[in-house]
């Protein structure tokens, strides 16, 4: 591996976590018997607190984009701002000894013996371990897909890879306030050259046992990376994030014309040789969509979905869910396009006919995108002042609305964002993707800032920034999935429950559209992996059902045929967290709060949907205990 480990005895690494707040806070008595006690005597929570803090910093070690993301390449760890992932089959060994030994030191602990909060913490980093574990089984697996919340079965597509991945990270994550951390952003730009070959070995690897995307993935990844190499150096967002950043802050040194050195030396040679073996690694690809067409690719598919969902359910169960779902909710979209007078064809047709009234969009230009960022931030204020209804914990939740890098549009998500750092160094990122403003119409973007931003992906994770020092570091490093994307969607239902569409039918057709979206997803994502369906037929069905557009569309498709069994996520844990409080208002009648139950999900740092239940017991116990 290249990152080198750094030397901590068992007592000083709980005296750092414990100064940095790292673990679970401890009294101030429970602190005191640890500096005397032998790890064998400690208090069964204490000694779990410590193990945990253990595996934080092996993982970040393993991850050190991680340590920026999070904010925490700094003082003891500040060696890992210089570094990169290591993508090398050592750097995958590493992942494999990692997830094992994890494992192996929780077995030594009794779990009777934790506390509550404590069980659940145990329940989910062991069900990430094993997940990661479990992967091991596949050539094209990874043990550290338990902790990310997905597969990536291919090193390299059109939304993978380190061409995508790195200079959007220098940019956005990692901080520049001297020369140091310039230093830094460079070994880092050196690194993304042996990245690059790494991954080249891995695309020949595979190629030599089957593996491989099929050829749209292959041919739309290729251009991407063409249309990068054909950019001169000196215009490479790699170049000018420190030129300009430098500049600003008056950090002396040649840092652009050392950086357009790395890139026309280093960086450019390196992604020839990927093209060119991607290229060659490619050549037989074929149309068939779906991993079952890959070396034991039926079970590959069963642990994708497990990590996707985070439940045991059967690709054919979820596809009948998506089937029935999809069908409730067009039957609801159907009632209020009635109510407008529009009925005409099927629910999909209206909804795609809609799509095409160029009244329902911002202009497809600069001063178009402008205004529908703006809107975005409008959606936001209007829903902050509902939160008080919707949560008792009072974030501060800081969010940042932007457009999609426009150099890495055309593969990447309609909408993502970025957590926020735990440090408060940067804010939470909401990316929209505007490579076209006929992507969003307008009565479907108040859905997705609910999603991601808030009560979305912004506020889940605007706790995880703001109370880091009530739960264990790792509880930041692990993305279940399911429990994710489920708590997105249950916030764009929380919108629409306190009444925002009340007056506006189009957006709350929008939010329905979107529920009924990751319902058909469920049914395609099956269709694909396990189905035998076409790219093709997915996209037909998309379109048909959810009124959206073919290119829309194919990029969704094509972002499944990556990232199998990622999609089936959000309607699952939208579906489990649904059920769950249904049965917190059953125990609980009266004394059901709608706040209390979402805080409860929320404090739960996040947990696979396997241990949901366990969370929703331990705020049923909380109430009834008052």
């Amino acid at each position: 591996m290249n990152d080198t480990p750094l030397t901590f005895s068992r007592r000083e690494m709980l005296l750092s976590a414990l100064s940095a707040a790292a673990v679970v806070t401890l009294p101030r008595i429970a602190l005191a018997q640890t500096q005397i006690q032998t790890k064998e005597t400690l208090p069964a929570d204490v000694r779990f607190s410590t193990l945990l803090a253990d595996f934080a910093e092996e993982i970040l070690r393993l991850s050190p984009t991680s340590a920026t993301s999070l904010g925490l390449d700094s003082g003891a760890r500040l060696a890992l701002k210089s570094r990169l992932p290591d993508a090398s089959p050592a750097g995958r060994a590493a992942w494999a000894e990692q997830v094992k030994s994890m494992l192996a030191r929780m077995a030594t602990l009794d779990r009777a013996k934790l506390s509550a909060n404590a069980q659940i913490r145990y329940d989910s980093v062991r069900y990430a371990a094993n997940e990661g574990v479990d992967g091991l089984r596949f050539s094209y697996g990874g043990a550290a897909s338990g902790f990310y919340g997905g597969t990536q079965p291919f090193p390299v597509t059109q939304q993978d890879g380190a061409v995508l991945s790195v200079p959007e990270f220098l940019d956005s994550q990692h901080k520049i306030a001297n020369a140091a951390d310039a230093e830094a952003y460079l070994e880092r730009m050196t690194a993304m050259a042996r990245v690059l070959d790494q991954e080249s070995a891995r695309i020949a690897e595979q190629a030599a046992k089957g593996i491989m995307p099929p050829d749209f993935i292959a041919h739309a990844a290729l251009n991407q990376l063409r249309n990068y190499r054909k950019t001169p150096a000196a215009t490479q967002k790699l170049v000018t994030s420190i030129a300009g950043r430098t500049k600003k802050l008056g950090i002396a040194g040649d840092w652009e014309t050392r950086a357009t050195k790395l890139v026309n030396t280093l960086v450019y040679p390196a992604l020839d040789r990927q093209i060119d073996t991607f290229a060659k690694a490619t050549a037989k690809a074929t149309d068939i969509a779906g991993v079952h067409r890959l070396p034991d690719g039926a079970a590959y598919y069963e642990w994708a979905l497990k990590l996707g969902t985070t439940t045991t359910r059967s690709a054919a169960e979820i596809h009948a869910i998506g089937l029935e779902q999809n069908k409730m909710l067009q039957a609801r979209i159907d009632a209020i396009l009635k109510a407008q007078g529009i009925t005409q064809g099927t629910v999909g047709e209206r909804l795609l006919a809609l799509s095409k009234d160029p009244k329902r969009f911002y202009a497809d230009n600069d001063r178009g995108r402008e205004q529908l960022i703006a809107y975005c931030n409008e959606r936001v204020a209007i829903v902050r002042a509902l939160m008080p209804k919707i949560s008792h914990l009072g974030l501060k939740a800081p969010l940042v609305i932007k457009r999609v890098p426009p150099d890495i549009e055309a593969g990447a998500a309609l909408g993502y964002m970025n957590f926020a750092a735990l440090d408060g160094s940067r804010p939470a990122i909401y990316y929209i993707n505007l490579k076209s403003t006929t992507l969003w119409p307008k009565s479907e973007i108040a859905t997705l800032t609910a999603h991601e931003g808030i009560p979305g992906h912004t506020w889940q994770g605007a706790y995880l920034a703001e109370h880091h020092a009530d739960m264990p570091l790792i509880t930041s490093m692990m993305g279940f999935n399911a429990f994710i994307e489920g708590w997105a969607l249950y916030a764009e239902q929380l919108v629409d429950e306190f009444g925002v569409y009340a007056d506006d039918p189009f957006s709350q057709i929008g939010y329905l559209q979107a529920q009924q979206f990751r319902a058909c997803r469920l049914v395609v994502d099956t269709g694909l992996h396990a189905m035998k369906w076409t790219r093709q037929q997915a996209i037909r069905f998309m379109v048909e059902n959810s009124g959206r557009g073919v290119a829309a569309m194919t990029s969704e498709v094509d972002r499944y045929c990556a990232s199998p069994g990622q999609a089936c996520g959000y309607k699952m844990g939208h579906n489990e967290i649904l059920r769950q409080r249904e049965r917190a208002k059953v125990a609980l009648g009266g004394r059901f709060d709608l706040a209390g139950f979402n805080d409860a999900l929320v404090k739960s740092g996040g947990v696979p949907l396997a241990v949901l239940p366990t969370v929703v017991d331990g705020y049923i116990a909380g109430v009834r205990a008052i």
